[in-house]
């Protein structure tokens, strides 16, 4: 393969898992090579293999998940800042391709050629990129317990389903929480229901999605409560935005989040669970190139 090449790695099951053929037959036909995971942690050696390849122009055909283990094997090999991403969403909530404007698989398909690139921020928790969020606690949980047949039947609703389920048993988080923020030193400690981080995701009805070319992260803090009240809170902040007690609201450039008990938290980055006692999060600015659909706007 020569470098400048342009490579897709797809993941066949991914979604609902009957794009592959289709993936693949128009990929080839617009001159990608097609690369196939298999197994999980296939994403990573497959984005290895591109940087150690010299590809220029990846696409990846997948969820969250699988976009997320190809970063990681970029960032290992030294190539993120030579390739161009584009993203075909074959996922179930295809929470990167909906902020940056990619409605399907054949406009993703349709952008590799003459898509706009931006260059949008990354997150680097302990050496490991996401580009979505970061969640620790409740949600993270619930993506865990959420099972493969409840995904096929429902969806993004499976995750709503599990995290009531949750919701019931849960006992919440010991945390503190410092963070760099845009105005200045943050410091919060307490139990928390859940902890959000977000690079390009909304979260607080009245703080907005982030802004995914401004180096900051949108945090929220939400404490914990019993269930019911925090179903209440939840529904007042999201729809109707008004400031609730419960919840704790900033940006910032970086945040390290820790258990004060000593006990490992389940946090998602992208959809990829991974169990820290202590995580520290930086935002690096603009630093992938990735192609984006019309309707994007990195400050919505």
């Amino acid at each position: 393969m020569q470098v400048g090449s342009r490579t897709l790695i797809m993941n066949p099951a991914s979604g609902t898992g009957d794009h592959a053929e289709y993936v693949a037959q128009k990929a080839r036909g617009k001159g990608f090579a097609v690369w196939e995971t298999h197994a999980a942690g296939d994403g990573v050696e497959l984005g290895r293999r591109a940087a150690r390849e010299g590809v220029s122009e990846v696409a990846v055909a997948g969820g969250d998940g699988t976009i997320n283990e190809v970063l990681r094997g970029l960032v290992a090999g030294d190539h993120l800042e030579n390739v161009t991403l584009s993203v075909i969403p074959c996922g179930t909530a295809n929470l990167l391709a909906n902020n940056i404007g990619v409605r399907d698989i054949d406009h993703g398909l349709a952008l590799t050629d003459r898509g706009p690139v931006r260059e949008i921020d990354i997150g680097m928790a302990d050496g490991q990129p996401f580009v979505v969020s970061v969640i620790a606690g409740l949600p993270a949980n619930a993506s865990t317990a959420a099972s493969g047949a409840l995904k096929e039947r429902f969806g993004t609703l499976a995750f709503v389903i599990t995290g009531i389920q949750e919701a019931m048993e849960f006992e919440g988080l010991n945390l503190s929480v410092e963070a760099e923020g845009d105005a200045g030193e943050v410091f919060w400690e307490g139990d928390a229901f859940t902890v959000l981080v977000g690079n390009a995701r909304k979260f607080i009805h009245g703080g907005g999605q982030a802004n995914m070319e401004d180096g900051l992260f949108d945090v929220a803090v939400v404490e914990q409560m019993p269930p019911a009240g925090l179903v209440t809170e939840a529904v007042t902040d999201r729809l109707l935005g008004e400031n609730s007690e419960s919840v704790t609201h900033f940006r910032a450039s970086e945040v390290r989040i820790r258990e004060t008990s000593d006990q490992p938290i389940t946090f998602s980055l992208d959809g990829e669970l991974a169990e820290h006692e202590d995580l520290t999060l930086v935002a690096h600015r603009r630093a992938l190139d990735i192609r984006v659909g019309d309707a994007y706007d990195p400050d919505p």
